[in-house]
């Protein structure tokens, strides 16, 4: 029976079919699909008129075994919960949209063993390309990632971090580092009694070298013993951040300053600072 497009049966439209409604043969709706500069205007138009009739969807798989592309550039970021992930990801799929790739994307949760898991199902689809924000991974995905890069030639990027042993390209800066400069700025401003608010987890190794960062500094100005707080899950939110401030707060009551692992977690320490009717940063200052 045929269908509203005057097709015989069900399934996917086939390239013969188009080439077929369009009077040209399978090469030419081939090269208007791949090449479409080099098939003339009104030819071009005529396939491209056959293929919005039929709904036809060329098959990627036959695609990319054909040309040992797949077109696919898989991106396995800790979460989309945060912004900064969330916009990376945009700008990310825009530009491969323009370099005609598309985005395969994963979240880990900060979780080492998820990150591993989705390595071997986004390999499995043959991608053109890794990016990472974790810069640690476990044994066995490193031996992953270094196979795809070394063995197969995919590359393989971490964002948002520079680890100390990138598995092949690395763009971002140094965790530790940024921990550091905060704690002197704070220092550098008169405040003495700087608190520490961040995960802790033995995921999250971005909160640990922020956490080793604030410890330098406090240690290089003999500002004391840390006054940190960490939870124990990853990322941390507003949630965790009012929580840590509270804890710190109890424990050290004289502190003029908390320096929190993310703006998630400083978001929620203002917000608890304001529920205790201290004034920010009058009283207390929070950096994030």
């Amino acid at each position: 029976m045929a269908g509203d497009n005057g097709r015989d049966g069900e399934g996917w439209a086939t390239m013969g079919e188009v080439a077929a409604r369009a009077g040209v043969s399978p090469m030419t709706v081939s090269r208007v699909l791949k090449e479409p500069g080099r098939v003339r205007p009104t030819t071009r138009t005529r396939v491209e008129a056959a293929i919005a009739e039929l709904g036809y969807v060329p098959d990627a798989a036959a695609g990319a075994l054909a040309s040992r592309q797949s077109r696919l550039v898989a991106a396995l970021v800790s979460t989309l919960a945060g912004s900064i992930f969330a916009s990376t990801i945009a700008g990310l799929g825009a530009v491969l949209r323009e370099a005609g790739h598309e985005l395969l994307l994963g979240t880990t949760e900060y979780s080492s063993s998820s990150e591993e898991a989705l390595l071997r199902a986004v390999l499995g689809r043959r991608p053109d390309g890794l990016v990472l924000s974790a810069g640690q991974h476990t044994p066995a995905a490193r031996r992953l990632l270094e196979r795809a890069t070394r063995g197969l030639g995919v590359p393989v990027v971490e964002i948002w971090q520079l680890p100390e042993r990138p598995v092949d390209m690395a763009v971002g800066f140094s965790n530790f580092a940024a921990g550091r400069a905060m704690t002197a700025f704070l220092a550098d401003l008169g405040y003495r009694r700087i608190a520490f608010v961040g995960v802790l987890g033995p995921d999250d190794f971005r909160g640990l070298r922020r956490h080793a960062g604030y410890r330098e500094a406090l240690a290089e100005r003999g500002l004391g013993e840390p006054r940190a707080f960490g939870s124990g899950g990853s990322g941390g939110s507003v949630e965790d951040g009012a929580r840590g401030l509270a804890a710190v707060l109890e424990r050290w009551p004289d502190c003029d300053a908390v320096f929190c692992g993310s703006d998630p977690l400083a978001f929620g320490a203002i917000a608890e600072a304001a529920r205790r009717g201290l004034a920010v940063p009058g009283e207390l200052a929070v950096a994030g």
